[in-house]
């Protein structure tokens, strides 16, 4: 059964480790991320943007997949299926399909819309007992086709948005999604342990986990930092393995044509990925 993420965590915070969130593309993304969340026991949150959404037939087709795996692969640690960086209207749909947690982000707002907006979704989610989480400062590089730059959130406005009610909070502090150019300036720790401070116990999210280095990755939990995404690292990992599958020419020989085949490899890569990063995070064994 779908769970909500503030459970998970809040344990995180607590515990000084992070949930990793790995977004889903399709089957084969979800049943990998599934596995190896089971096989190592950890807490894991599903990402699920609203390009990806789309794309694998709508949000109800995304839920009654998901559904599915728990029961049939035998899924016992927590999962929950969240909305990434969603729109209004995005969140409201999600809610209605059956996720159990959301992302607004409305860092592309003035802070008063931004406000205005989160605070009438956290109404909705806190009575139906889903998790939400904010965005302020938008997080730099491209995510969906919109590319910012990598901006630092304003610990003011962050208080503002943690004060309606929301379950976690992603604050831009220099991180970027996708590629990280060679000219990055790396993390902004002084933001963020400004934000923590007027935070309190919000757990912390820090989107764009690709390419941080290890030791940053360690210092931002330390800081408050409870939730980390990932995704293109996965992409890269399964785009690598699935190229050598074909310039080997493993599609020509007997059955190798068949998708299933064809897809494994990809499939495996991901799960190599994802068991890297729960050790990272430290979440392994905390489901």
């Amino acid at each position: 059964m779908l769970v909500s993420a503030k459970e998970m965590l809040d344990k995180a915070r607590e515990g000084k480790y992070s949930v990793g969130q790995f977004n889903i593309n399709n089957l084969e993304w979800t049943k990998a991320v599934l596995q190896t969340a089971q096989e190592n026991n950890s807490p894991v949150i599903l990402g699920v943007s609203e390009g990806a959404g789309k794309y694998m037939g709508g949000y109800k087709t995304v839920v009654g997949m998901v559904n599915g795996m728990l029961e049939e692969l035998g899924i016992t640690v927590p999962v929950a299926l969240h909305l990434d960086h969603g729109s209004y209207e995005g969140a409201l749909a999600c809610i209605d399909a059956g996720f159990s947690s959301v992302m607004f982000d409305g860092s592309h707002y003035d802070i008063d819309e931004n406000i205005a907006k989160t605070s009438e979704l956290v109404k909705i989610c806190d009575s139906k007992g889903i998790s939400i989480e904010a965005e302020v400062g938008s997080i730099g590089g491209e995510e969906d086709g919109v590319v910012g730059t990598g901006e630092v959130a304003d610990p003011q406005e962050c208080k503002a948005i943690a004060d309606l009610g929301v379950t976690m909070l992603a604050a831009g502090i220099g991180n970027i999604h996708g590629q990280y150019p060679d000219n990055w300036a790396g993390l902004d720790f002084d933001v963020l342990a400004k934000i923590k401070e007027l935070t309190g116990n919000m757990p912390l999210v820090l989107h764009g986990g690709t390419g941080i280095s290890e030791e940053m990755i360690k210092k931002a939990i330390s800081l408050g930092v409870s939730k980390i995404n990932v995704n293109t690292e996965c992409q890269w990992a399964f785009a690598e393995a699935t190229r050598k599958y074909i310039e080997e020419g493993k599609d020509k020989v007997g059955k190798g044509f068949d998708p299933r085949k064809i897809l494994a490899p990809g499939t495996e890569a991901i799960k190599v990925t994802v068991k890297e990063k729960m050790e990272l995070f430290g979440s392994v064994n905390k489901a």
